[in-house]
């Protein structure tokens, strides 16, 4: 029977040279291993970088990564006991390596339980062990308990399945970074299947007898809330064989026969949305659009009835008069210009006097008779010529004072409630130029001014016919319908999965696209949160990251872009998702263009490769010190493969990500060019068809010509 001593002395491959707590330096005996271990039951490539050795101490074994390997020459034996080696003419060769701690190795009842942390560091001269093919599965897998979402499997570690935890892996947010054609796409597709295939299995479907529609028609699927938004059309096809299948949404034309037509109504802008597609300025135009949303979804329409009129022109003449508080207006030609001014008021509110009735007739009439007074006492006629002398600041206090008078006459506005401009309640987003020009007038003064170019741009975005599918449908959709639709039913009926092609959404809108789709979706849970007293959990994923959350650079423009706004949302879902229950995954090739607030929420990351040296610099800033040695693969990792760490994972570990069939895979293939060029490819090009697209006009060459001419 083989002693627990004489097993660690089989495995030892050398002892602590130097201890540091990110550090260690091992020497290597002259007969370890020097390619292959034979020693740990199995065959075992040994020394390679990032595999794994271990370091017995009191509390089991600390577990290191190899980072570095290398040869000390020596002109003398430096070893006890290796006195003469035969050829004394030669240099003495050391074999060193360096490895960093990552955690501790427990046994427990016969079975090995990793640990995060190091409880007792190695001293000098230690023992250095290989581990055994048990001990480098539960390294490698030793995510817990809960590890229920299939990854790919360990190339360093026998091939060890990897398997993830979903709550720690979605619940606190997760980033893909790669370079192009590294496998981003296709491990996030892996990643969203296997989750769904795990959950299905998971679930515990009772008998029921054969042929039970219910059972059909998806009850049984799992509860399960994956929203991609796909800027690139990848995903489409890859989730339809799951379940109940995968709900595709796309912006017209549909080229695929299973999905439906992708429309978000501008009626679901809030108020900050509607500000950012239209620039409207934050002093003057910002707080019109405001008041003109609010009556919109309120169903007040603003009409220039005579009532009206009379408040504009009031509010105009007020407006004009506040440049001379306290000094009143003195000296020519301000005196004379201030009197016409007066003038001209009282022949307004006079003419509107002859239509007007009831109380504000009568406050009108005394307020026109009082200020004439006004005018009348200051003006001067002499030689055929009309002037005014100054007025005083009591004068036009006078004046102002007699204007609040009539406005003392208007009827009260009515309680507009709980509504408010961000209310989501529809109403016609074509009428929002046109009410926006009446309240301008309304208000009176230079409002209509101001707005000019704010409803010159909302009436050129609600007539672009490439957005008009999106935010102006013709068939009416409600707010109930489309969260319905979007981030699914009661018990996942529709299928566990919904991807939003955005392909085609024109780029004018695609940020704000991507923004009130998200936020709609974190309020929904929000609101679901606080009515149910839990949360619904799901999962929105974004392609493209890097082109949507990038990280914020300094300007002077105080109006918020459409990419201001893109940004704002997913900042808010990293800080605040996790509470309500939905989690974020990122996809990027630029780590180092993303916002660093929505990054350094990221708790776990799947590394694929990365060349780019801010990217890496960026990376290493991220993980812990203990991972870094691991990093420096992330050039030469080859596609499929890619680094896991953080929460998800106890120990950075090389997954190699499972295989895809090809109807599975993301539509994010390579060009086939020297197919294309030597025409074992061909493909045919009819511009005509593709510029009658582009320029939105009628391609359908068989339909005019059965309308044409036929004899």
């Amino acid at each position: 029977m083989t002693s627990p001593i004489s097993k660690i002395s089989s495995l030892t491959i050398g002892t602590v040279e130097s201890v540091a707590p990110d550090e260690i330096k091992v020497l290597l005996d002259v007969d370890s291993p020097r390619n292959t271990a034979l020693n740990t039951g199995v065959p075992t490539p040994f020394p390679r970088i990032n595999s794994f050795v271990l370091l017995p101490n009191e509390s089991g074994a600390v577990v290191g990564i190899v980072v570095w390997l290398g040869v000390e020459r020596s002109a003398y034996p430096k070893r006890q006991g290796l006195k003469d080696f035969g050829l004394i003419d030669l240099p003495f060769p050391l074999r060193k390596m360096t490895v960093c701690p990552i955690g501790t190795l427990l046994s427990e009842k016969n079975k090995w339980r990793l640990e995060r942390g190091v409880q007792s560091f190695p001293s000098v001269g230690d023992p250095v062990i290989l581990p055994t093919r048990d001990q480098t599965i539960a390294i490698v897998t030793g995510q817990g308990k809960d590890s229920r979402v299939p990854l790919g499997t360990c190339p360093i570690a026998h091939d060890a399945p990897i398997a993830v935890d979903p709550d720690k892996l979605f619940g606190r947010h997760l980033a893909v970074l790669g370079n192009t054609g590294s496998g981003k796409s296709c491990t996030l597709a892996a990643l969203v299947r296997s989750a769904v295939e795990s959950a299905q299995k998971s679930i515990k479907i009772p008998e029921r007898p054969e042929g039970d529609e219910e059972a059909q028609n998806g009850q049984d699927n799992p509860n399960a809330r994956f929203i991609i938004l796909d800027p690139n059309g990848e995903y489409s096809k890859c989730f339809q064989d799951l379940g109940a299948g995968c709900r595709v949404f796309q912006v017209p034309p549909i080229t695929n026969a299973d999905a439906t037509e992708f429309t978000l109504p501008a009626w679901m802008w809030n108020s900050s949305e509607w500000a950012a597609v239209a620039q409207a300025a934050p002093r003057a135009q910002r707080p019109l659009l405001q008041e003109a949303l609010r009556n919109l979804r309120s169903n007040k329409q603003i009409t220039l009835t005579i009532e009206n009129r009379l408040r504009a022109r009031c509010k105009s003449l007020k407006s004009y008069l506040l440049q001379f508080a306290g000094t009143g207006a003195s000296g020519f030609p301000i005196n004379n210009n201030c009197g016409q001014q007066l003038s001209r008021f009282i022949e307004d509110i006079s003419s509107y006097c002859s239509t007007l009735t009831g109380d504000i007739k009568a406050k009108t009439d005394r307020a026109a008779a009082a200020i004439t007074q006004v005018v009348d006492s200051r003006k001067w006629t002499s030689g055929g010529r009309t002037g005014f002398n100054d007025f005083g600041d009591n004068d036009l206090n006078t004046v102002d004072q007699w204007i609040e008078n009539i406005f003392q006459g208007f009827p009260q506005g009515e309680d507009g409630g709980t509504v408010n401009e961000d209310s989501p309640l529809p109403f016609d987003p074509q009428v929002l130029a046109e009410h926006l020009e009446s309240l301008a007038m309304q208000e009176g003064g230079s409002a209509s001014q101001f707005i000019s170019t704010l409803t010159m741009r909302i009436k050129g975005l609600m007539s672009d016919p490439r957005m008009n599918g999106v935010i102006n449908p013709v068939s009416a959709v409600s707010l109930k319908d489309w969260l319905d639709l979007h981030v699914g039913s009661d018990g996942g009926a529709n299928g566990p999965v919904a991807v939003i092609d955005l392909s085609l959404v024109p780029y004018e809108i695609l940020h704000l696209v991507i923004a009130v789709s998200s936020r709609l979706i974190l309020e929904s849970l929000q609101r679901y949160r606080k009515l149910n007293n839990k949360n619904l959990p799901t999962v929105l994923v974004l392609e493209e990251a890097h082109t949507f959350v990038a990280k914020r650079l300094p300007h002077g423009d105080e109006i918020p872009s459409p990419a201001d706004m893109c940004r704002g949302i997913f900042e808010r879902v990293a800080r605040e998702g996790r509470k309500f229950g939905l989690g974020l995954v990122l996809s990027s090739q630029r780590p180092s263009e993303l916002s660093e607030t929505v990054l350094s929420q990221c708790n776990s990351f799947l590394l694929h490769r990365i060349t780019n040296d801010r990217d890496q610099e960026l990376i290493s800033s991220l993980v812990p010190d203990n991972a870094r040695g691991l990093l420096r693969e992330l050039p030469s990792l080859p596609t499929r493969h890619c680094i896991l760490l953080g929460i998800a994972s106890k120990v950075p570990t090389l997954v190699e990500v499972k295989h895809l069939e090809d109807g599975q895979r993301p539509e994010s293939d390579d060009p086939d060019f020297w197919d294309v060029w030597t025409n074992k490819k061909p493909r045919p090009i009819d511009w005509d068809k593709i510029t009658s697209d582009w320029i939105g006009a009628e391609a359908d060459d068989d339909s005019a010509q059965e309308g044409g001419d036929t004899q």
